[in-house]
C-alpha cells in the first residue's frame, strides 16, 4: 500500500514536470506560427471513390467466390468494358458525321459526383480547406454534376458560419445541384449552412436545428471588489461595450446585449426561411434540435438517408470524386502537433495508470 502511494506521488511529479515543458512548447510554437499562414501553401487530393467500390467488392469476391465464379465474373467485365469503347468510338464518329465538335462535351457521359466534407469546430476553421475545394469544383463542374457536402458541425461562431454558408452559396450561384448529408450533428451555424442546399440528408439519429443564439460570460466584479482591486475600462461611444468580465455590469448595457441577441436571432431566422420557405419558421426557431425522424417530420431536412447509402446508391450511374484540399504545415505546426499528441498520449496513460492503483488499492 505504502510502496503504490509512493509511485503514485512520483508518477504525479513527473507527469506535471513533463505537462508544464510540453505546455511551454506549445506555446513557443503558437508564438512562431502566428500569422505564418497567409500565403499560398496547399495542394489538392482527389480520390474516385468508385474504383474504391469496386476496390472492396474485388476483394470481398475473392473471398467468397469460387474459381470458376471468378472466371466468369471478369469475362463479363471484359464483354462490358469492350462495348462500352465500341459505343464511343460509334458516338464519335456520328458526331463527326453530323459536324459536331467532337471536343465538347458529350452528353451521353456520367455525371460527376464532387464530395466535399466539413467538420466544423467552433470557428468553422474548416472553412479555410472548403473554400479552395470550392473553387476548384466550380473550375470545372458541369450544370448536370452534383455536389454532396458531408456536414457535421454544432455551430459557433456567427461570422465563421456566415462565411461558410456564403462559400456554399457560390455553388448555387451557379446553378450547379448541391446536396447536403448530416451523419451525426447540424445545429446552429451547422443548420445555417445545411440550408443552402437543394436537397438536406439526415440519418435517422442525426441533430439538426438548433435554429437560437447564445452567448454567456462569467463576471468577476465581486471577486475583484473583495480583493480590493480595481479594474478600469475607458471607452468612447454609448455601447462599444455593453458586458464585460472584470467590470460592473448595468441593466442598460445588459437590455442593449440582449437587443444584439435578438437582432442576431432575427437574421438567422430570415437566412433560414429564405432558403426553406416550407419550414413554419416560428415553430422551429426557438433553439431546439431534433433527431432526424422528427426533423423530417418539421421539414428541416428532406430525406431520411446516410451519407454512405447516397453514395452507394449513385456510384453505378456518377463518377464520383471526393475533393480534399490539405493546407501544407510549417515545421513549427508539425511541432505543435507532435506536442499535442504526446500530450494526449500521456494523460490516457496517466488516466489508465491511476485507475489501476485505485482498484489494487
Amino acid at each position: 500500500m505504502e510502496f503504490i502511494a509512493d509511485y503514485g506521488l512520483f508518477f504525479v511529479k513527473t507527469f506535471t514536470l513533463i505537462i508544464a515543458v510540453l505546455i511551454l512548447v506549445v506555446g513557443l510554437v503558437a508564438i512562431g506560427t502566428r500569422n505564418k499562414r497567409s500565403g499560398p501553401g496547399g495542394h489538392l487530393e482527389v480520390i474516385k471513390l468508385n474504383d474504391e467500390f469496386r476496390d472492396m467488392t474485388d476483394e470481398l469476391k475473392s473471398q467468397v467466390f469460387s474459381e470458376a465464379q471468378l472466371k466468369a465474373e471478369h469475362k463479363a467485365e471484359k464483354k462490358q468494358l469492350k462495348s462500352e469503347k465500341k459505343r464511343s468510338k460509334q458516338q464519335v464518329k456520328q458526331a463527326v458525321f453530323e459536324g459536331k465538335d467532337v471536343s465538347e462535351e458529350d452528353e451521353d457521359a456520367k455525371p460527376c459526383l464532387y464530395v466535399l466534407d466539413f467538420d466544423g469546430d467552433i470557428r468553422a476553421s474548416a472553412v479555410d480547406s472548403m473554400r479552395e475545394e470550392i473553387t476548384a469544383v466550380l473550375s470545372l463542374a458541369r450544370p448536370k454534376d452534383e455536389v454532396l457536402v458531408r456536414l457535421e458541425s454544432g455551430g459557433g461562431m456567427v461570422h465563421s458560419y456566415g462565411l461558410a454558408a456564403s462559400q456554399l452559396q457560390r455553388i448555387r450561384n451557379k446553378q450547379i445541384p448541391l446536396t447536403i448529408s448530416v451523419d451525426k450533428v447540424a445545429a446552429s451555424g451547422g443548420y445555417m449552412m445545411a440550408c443552402i442546399a437543394d436537397r438536406i440528408l439526415a440519418a435517422p439519429f442525426a441533430i439538426l436545428g438548433s435554429i437560437g443564439v447564445v452567448a454567456q460570460l462569467p463576471n468577476f466584479h465581486r471577486l475583484l471588489k473583495k480583493s480590493h482591486v480595481d479594474f478600469e475600462m475607458l471607452t468612447a461611444g454609448e455601447y462599444k461595450r455593453t458586458l464585460t468580465m472584470f467590470g460592473e455590469n448595468t441593466e442598460k448595457g445588459r437590455q442593449k446585449f440582449i437587443e444584439e441577441l435578438e437582432d442576431t436571432h432575427g437574421l438567422f431566422k430570415e437566412f433560414v426561411s429564405e432558403h426553406r420557405p416550407q419550414l413554419d419558421i416560428e415553430a422551429i426557431a426557438t433553439g431546439e434540435v431534433w433527431f432526424g425522424k422528427r426533423a423530417l417530420g418539421q421539414k428541416l431536412i428532406d430525406e431520411l438517408k446516410t451519407s454512405d447509402e447516397y453514395l452507394f446508391d449513385l456510384k453505378d450511374d456518377h463518377d464520383i470524386f471526393q475533393i480534399r484540399y490539405v493546407h501544407k504545415r510549417t515545421l513549427p505546426e508539425k511541432l505543435g502537433l507532435a506536442a499535442e499528441s504526446s500530450a494526449d498520449r500521456l494523460m490516457v496513460k496517466w488516466w489508465g495508470r491511476l485507475q489501476q492503483a485505485r482498484f489494487f488499492s
